[in-house]
């Protein structure tokens, strides 16, 4: 299992990207509603880790500077290794920067960050299937672009176990 520190989005993108799993999930793809403990939020993650010491993690990350909401673009479909396939966002530069911190301050803990987090590897993505296949792809990204282009905005941040849907909210957003 792995621990996330991630974005929230504004109710509205949270019910749009909901609303976009409920639908994938009646084509028969899997998404995050019924994923392990289905306990999952739409969510952009900084940064994933393989092992840590969560009290090390949630002093670290909240020890980093207060930033503003934070507005983003999903522009396009992207598929990962594995049958994932999510939203992508537009990269802005401020967003990176937040990124390499948030990084930076996990791995200052001994953490193991992810490879696919590390910066300048890192893809900003939200998370639309678990698992599609070949065959599905058509229709899942026909569906996905039934909402794009989607302007969000993260307005909170946690720190998730995936493994059993614990959160840390934070105070705010890094």
């Amino acid at each position: 299992m792995s621990l996330s520190v991630c974005l929230l989005f504004d109710r509205r993108t949270d019910r749009a990207l909901r609303g976009l799993w409920g639908r994938l999930e009646s084509i028969g793809v899997s998404t995050l509603l019924t994923h392990t403990h289905e306990k999952h939020l739409p969510h952009l993650s900084y940064a994933v880790l393989r092992n840590w010491e969560i009290d090390r993690v949630v002093e670290a990350v909240a020890s980093l500077p207060a930033g503003d909401p934070i507005p983003l673009r999903f522009d396009t479909v992207g598929h990962f290794h594995r049958g994932r396939a999510a939203l992508i966002v537009a990269p802005r530069a401020d967003l990176l920067a937040r990124q390499q911190r948030v990084v930076d301050a996990l791995t200052s803990t001994g953490a193991d960050l992810h490879h696919y987090y590390l910066p300048g590897r890192w893809v900003p993505h939200t998370s639309l299937a678990t698992h599609v296949k070949a065959a599905q792809l058509a229709a899942m990204t026909s569906l996905a672009h039934d909402v794009l282009p989607l302007d969000a905005t993260a307005v909170g941040a946690s720190i998730i176990d995936s493994g059993t849907g614990l959160r840390h909210d934070l105070a705010m957003i890094p």
